[in-house]
């Protein structure tokens, strides 16, 4: 009886110490779902893109626009304190905008926005309809919201980060009013995998 307990116990720590207890995460943990997974546009140097490119990193990706009256620069400043707060960790994580108001958010625009929050930071743009099969892609809801003026206009849009870890793959899905240290805790455990 007693030589059963103590191979259990030897059973349960060996589990424990070889890093087989399920990850816990502060986002939501959305590894089994089956989109996010490419995306073609253009970065605010000009260049083209795929999520490809970012293989070997922890990508953050967030969709918004440079008119974006409080949503889109909280979350950029609060991506800039997660990356400060990551240390030397911070070389193996990408922050994204990927836009939705490609009328008006250029390279050129995005180039100077982007930057502002941090000079790694990259901003992703392109066609109307290469926008619309990113945000399908992603599950992301974005419409215009038409101003008091013509041609002044708004972009409603969802307000949650992805978070994909360094094979490219969607692994978390974090809320607008997450805190910058509880995702930096995610992102380094996703950096910690591999």
């Amino acid at each position: 009886m007693m030589r059963a307990r103590w191979l259990a116990a030897l059973a349960l720590c060996s589990l424990v110490a070889c890093g087989d207890k399920p990850q816990e995460f502060h986002a939501t943990d959305v590894s089994e779902v089956e989109f996010g997974k490419s995306f073609e546009l253009v970065d605010h140097h000009g260049q083209a893109r795929h999520l490809e490119d970012f293989r070997g990193k922890v990508t953050v990706m967030f969709f918004g626009f440079t008119h974006c009256p409080d949503v889109c620069p909280t979350n950029l400043a609060k991506l800039a304190d997660v990356l400060g707060k990551l240390g030397d960790s911070a070389q193996d994580v990408q922050v994204l905008l990927v836009t939705v108001d490609p009328e008006r958010d250029t390279p050129e625009v995005l180039a100077g926005y982007v930057t502002a929050f941090n000079p790694g930071f990259i901003g992703l743009t392109g066609s109307v309809e290469q926008i619309a099969t990113v945000a399908r892609e992603f599950r992301i809801f974005y419409q215009k919201s038409e101003g008091p003026r013509p041609g002044m206009y708004s972009v409603d849009h969802s307000a949650g980060t992805f978070i994909l870890d360094r094979q490219g793959k969607l692994r978390l899905y974090v809320r607008h009013d997450q805190d910058s240290e509880m995702i930096a805790g995610d992102i380094q455990q996703l950096l910690d995998e591999s």
